[in-house]
């Protein structure tokens, strides 16, 4: 403790009681009417702000999903739902074997392209019927066709001449 200075501690025992009776006081009617006209004044000029915020947060919270499916902000809606994942691995995966049959125009990629994209068309089919199913039996279809399309990306990584070891 400095010379010649009081200490400002105050002691717990008093704070606590101190916080309590703050805490216990009623709110009377004239501070509710006060309270309602401060936020009468206040609001009309807060609103604007909250709402370019909500509009701020909405725009990160698409760009975050749109980045976690690996599509555009703007192609978002089309793969919304508890499918929509699925869909857009399936759309990214149709990309690529336009990218293989273009790019390596072989007698293999061609017959890959050709038996593969058949079987994307069914996979995209079975994730939409998925839809409508119960949760459990969803999850699992989901499952199987996440499987389904890990096998097929790796073929086509095999195509592309990426080793997948």
């Amino acid at each position: 403790m400095a010379l010649g200075r009081r200490s400002r501690r105050t002691d717990p025992a008093k704070a606590v009681s101190d916080a309590g009776r703050a805490v216990r006081k009623p709110l009377t009617g004239k501070q509710a009417k006060r309270m309602i006209g401060v936020g009468t004044a206040v609001a009309p000029l807060l609103a604007p702000y909250a709402l370019a915020a909500a509009g701020v947060a909405r725009g990160a919270w698409d760009a975050r999903r749109a980045a976690r499916l690996g599509v555009a902000t703007d192609q978002l809606a089309a793969y919304s739902g508890p499918g929509g994942a699925l869909h857009a691995r399936l759309s990214r995966v149709a990309e690529a074997l336009t990218d293989l049959e273009s790019a390596h125009d072989t007698e293999a990629a061609r017959t890959f392209v050709a038996d593969t994209r058949p079987r994307l068309a069914d996979l995209a089919v079975a994730v939409r019927a998925a839809e409508q199913m119960p949760t459990a039996r969803r999850r699992t279809a989901y499952r199987a066709i996440g499987q389904e399309l890990d096998r097929t990306e790796i073929d086509l990584l095999t195509h592309l001449g990426v080793a997948t070891d």
